[in-house]
């Protein structure tokens, strides 16, 4: 209790963060559509938040050791509440894209600002819990974030204002807290190499990752609309696929640290192309039955990041830890850049099948690539336990890392 007592500030930022920035990638896309923006338009506004995403990831730790963590996330939260609220200032989808650019510095500033706060308060005993409880507010509140578009307006000066004051809300917690703010760390090096030289399979699995996630993140509210499902029945699409990857944690977490991740990576992908080609091919599914396709591809296809993450630590020393989890997130904000605009093009061009099939084929690429590696390399005989890791900013490394370890940096 006195855990989430001692971080109730830090995790309450976290769940009106995540309602708010997370509930505006499925409100813009189905307010792009009922504007009359082109599907491509719509896709550039899911890729224009990853690139927001990244920038704010390599920026956040230089600003904090400017200006510390307080006044680093009130910059941020600022920004994001103000791509909001010029929504329906200018109707353009170029300028909703640089808006989106906003909220994806937004997420990716303060999320670095609250890891690096835990990280610097947790301790060996505490971890475990504290993780716990982050990843329950984390998942949660990107769960009802995606339900959201049930009970907002399309392009509605309402709905984009509401969204900014949970934005703005979100300072309040951990600006008021009494608690310090802790030292600031040093911000990590983006070595993307580390990346390939430890394990060139992971650093696709997280592109493929990227290319599952953003795309049904991002483009996924365009499917749905395509096969006719009501806008309060999207919102249940992407909260199935949420769902889903939520609850794969644990069992797929298991398998990996008892198997060889490499068979864990491609059984995950033989499954997600499975979902994909039950999504690509059958028609006249019910509602009902687009959600369990959507629930059973996020199982599938959500932990696949955490499993390469897991198999690129298994060769890498502690002391590059921190900067390998960097490399990752470089590799994973690439694929969600592109991801999101190719799949509204081919959807574009050839009807909302496209995009599961744009994801099959992505996973197909993982599966040929895994088995050829296994033939290169055998399994590592030590290695490191699998850890759930978001994909929320560069200094994710350093909180899931033990005391030992950190005190092993150079």
């Amino acid at each position: 209790m006195r855990t989430i007592v001692s971080f109730a500030a830090l995790f309450l930022s976290v769940i009106l963060l995540q309602l708010s920035t997370g509930g505006v990638a499925p409100l813009d896309a189905i307010s792009g559509l009922a504007l009359d923006f082109t599907t491509a338009q719509v896709g550039i506004l899911g890729s224009a938040h990853f690139l927001g995403f990244f920038i704010g990831c390599w920026w956040a730790p230089r600003l904090m050791g400017s200006v510390g963590h307080s006044r680093a996330f009130a910059a941020f939260t600022a920004a994001g509440a103000i791509g909001l609220l010029a929504h329906m200032m200018i109707i353009d989808p170029y300028a909703w894209a640089l808006m989106r650019v906003a909220s994806g510095l937004c997420v990716a500033g303060c999320y670095t600002v609250i890891e690096a706060w835990l990280q610097s308060k947790v301790t060996n005993e505490t971890r475990g819990r504290t993780m716990g409880i982050y990843r329950m507010a984390d998942m949660g509140a990107s769960l009802a974030a995606q339900m959201i578009i049930s009970v907002l307006e399309p392009a509605a000066y309402v709905s984009y204002n509401l969204l900014a004051i949970i934005c703005c809300a979100s300072l309040l917690p951990l600006t008021l807290t009494q608690a310090s703010q802790p030292e600031t760390p040093a911000a990590p090096r983006l070595r993307p190499g580390l990346a390939l030289r430890c394990s060139p399979l992971a650093a696709l699995g997280v592109v493929v990752a990227a290319l599952s996630s953003a795309t049904f993140r991002m483009v996924g509210p365009l499917y749905g609309e395509g096969v006719g499902l009501a806008i309060d029945q999207i919102a249940w699409f992407l909260a199935a696929f949420v769902l889903g990857g939520a609850l794969a944690q644990f069992p797929v977490g298991w398998l990996a640290d008892k198997y060889d991740r490499r068979h864990v990576l491609i059984g995950l992908s033989v499954a997600a192309i499975l979902c994909c080609i039950v999504s690509a091919l059958i028609e006249g599914l019910s509602p009902r039955g687009i959600m369990l396709t959507a629930f059973f591809f996020g199982l599938t296809s959500f932990p696949i990041f955490s499993v390469s993450s897991a198999h690129a630590n298994d060769f890498a020393d502690s002391s590059e830890r921190v900067e390998l989890s960097a490399a990752l997130m470089f590799f994973y904000a690439l694929g969600a850049i592109a991801a999101p605009l190719t799949a509204s093009g081919l959807i574009e061009r050839f009807g909302p099948a496209a995009m599961f099939w744009m994801i099959a084929a992505g996973h197909a690429v993982l599966i040929v690539y895994g088995l050829i590696r296994m033939r290169r390399r055998p399994a590592p005989e030590d290695r490191t336990r699998y850890v759930w890791a978001p994909r929320t900013s560069f200094v994710i490394g350093r909180l899931t890392r033990s005391d030992r370890e950190r005190g092993a940096d150079p």
